[in-house]
This record gives structure tokens, C-alpha cells and sequence, in this order.
């Protein structure tokens, strides 16, 4: 097409031959500029809203939980208040009462100390490193299968927090149901010493009694 096409005219004011129409056989649209898209930002920022709303609440609710007090209750009452007691403030049973580990039930009848040997047989005796306590005390199976019982798994603690295992061929020289290993049969009840050996100026506190070397144990006070 001719450069001055007499179909394409200047709009007015234009001066012919500056009109970009006036050079060109058409006039070339120019592409639209595409919107950017805002919805990501928007999601992103209600997302980030409930976020913070959670946490809040969830603080809020633990606070007042934690410090609701009880209805009726004065500030006064619950300083005053004495703290629950917990497992570990427990006192531990002593002498002559009944405790239960696993499947056995266990009471200590008697401690002996200051022992230096035990035995009258020449080739079974022992001598003391220290001196020897014995921890006497009665099993009973509770459970209705048998079940295999040891001296070897019960542990003393004495007055400084050490613990001690048990002398297992010094108790050889002892009348006892169970010298190392033995089962007990539903319902039967048997009487186990058991033999430590400590040193002299050692207290022995408490012992620990096991149902079995993985079993939780629990604690008599010998004081």
C-alpha cells in the first residue's frame, strides 16, 4: 500500500506526515498489559491471620487453666495453700508392711548388721569385707502362673545414697526358700534373707525390692 495512503487521515491537530498512521500502511495495536495477580497475597495473609489467632488462643487457654481458681477460693486461700503432694513426697513403708513389685508381695520382717562372717563350714564361710546385713523378709506369688524369684535383683541404698548388690555365695551359709534362683507357685508365700556386704561405718536406709531385674521396683524404708 502506498505510504500516503489517502484512506488513513490524521486526526486533527496533526500535522500530515507526523501522524505514525500517515507512515505506516496500519496501525499496529499494542498488546494489554496483564494484571498482576493478587489472590496469592490475599490467601497468604488470611493464612498467616488464623495462624497467629491460634497461638494466641492456645496461650490464652493454657493461662487460664493453669490458673483457674477454684470457685468460692480467695487469693489469700490459694497462697496459703499447702502444694499437692506428689509421688516422690510418698513416705516409703517400713517394718512388717506389705508392698508389691510385679507379681510378688514382699514384707520386711527383719535387719541384721555388723556381722563379720557367716558360716560354719570351712569351704562355705565368708569373711566380710566390711560387715554383712542381712535383710530378711517373706515373698508371696500373687499372680496365678509361677513365677521365678532372685535375691540377686533387690538393691540397698544406705544412709549416704550408695547402692549396694547382694553377696549371693555368702547367703549359701543361711537357712533360706530361695539361695539364688527359684520359682514360687500361686499363692505360696516363701522367706528370703538377703546379704549385703557394706563397709563398717555403713547405714544401710532402705531396700529396693524387685518383682525381676527389669521390673520397677519398690522401696522400704529400714529406719
Amino acid at each position: 500500500m502506498n505510504q500516503n495512503d489517502p484512506r488513513i487521515q490524521p486526526p486533527q491537530g496533526f500535522p500530515a506526515g507526523q501522524y505514525p498512521g500517515w507512515q505506516n500502511s496500519a496501525v499496529q495495536p499494542q498488546p494489554p498489559q496483564k494484571k498482576r495477580k493478587k489472590w496469592p497475597w490475599v490467601v497468604g495473609a488470611v493464612v498467616a491471620l488464623f495462624a497467629i489467632a491460634g497461638v494466641s488462643g492456645g496461650d490464652e487457654e493454657d493461662s487460664s487453666t493453669a490458673t483457674a481458681p477454684s470457685a468460692g477460693q480467695t487469693r489469700e486461700d490459694r497462697e496459703s495453700a499447702p502444694a499437692r503432694p506428689t509421688q516422690t513426697d510418698q513416705p516409703a513403708a517400713g517394718l512388717d508392711t506389705p508392698v508389691r513389685d510385679g507379681k510378688f508381695e514382699f514384707v520386711v520382717t527383719e535387719v541384721q548388721t555388723g556381722l563379720t562372717t557367716l558360716g560354719d563350714n570351712q569351704f562355705l564361710a565368708e569373711d566380710a569385707q566390711g560387715q554383712f546385713v542381712i535383710v530378711t523378709m517373706t515373698v508371696s506369688n500373687i499372680s496365678d502362673q509361677p513365677k521365678g524369684l532372685s535375691p540377686s535383683d533387690q538393691k540397698l541404698i544406705d544412709s549416704q545414697g550408695r547402692t549396694f548388690s547382694p553377696d549371693t555365695s555368702a547367703a549359701l551359709n543361711l537357712e533360706t526358700d530361695v539361695a539364688f534362683w527359684d520359682e514360687i507357685n500361686p499363692g505360696n508365700t516363701v522367706t528370703m534373707p538377703v546379704v549385703f556386704d557394706m563397709p563398717v561405718d555403713a547405714v544401710p536406709a532402705s531396700i529396693e525390692l524387685h518383682d525381676s531385674m527389669f521390673s520397677g521396683g519398690v522401696t522400704v524404708s529400714l529406719r
